[in-house]
């Protein structure tokens, strides 16, 4: 069976307009952005993580 155009009862759908609108570049981070975003992914990288927390003592003994 064959799937080209002609085969179709009906027309694909146009692809949806946000699919095909270009957007204007994102604005580059300014220095002292690109800064705050190293220390923040050093901080996070070398820090224990924060996968489970205690939320009474009696956790501990068990």
């Amino acid at each position: 069976m064959s799937t080209s155009t002609h085969d179709r009862a009906y027309p694909e759908p146009a692809a949806h307009p946000n699919w095909t609108t270009r957007r204007p570049a994102p604005r580059p981070l300014t220095p002292a952005q690109q800064q705050l975003n190293r220390e923040a992914l050093l901080l996070a990288q070398h820090s224990p993580s924060p996968r489970r927390t205690r939320k009474n003592p009696t956790e501990a003994t068990r």
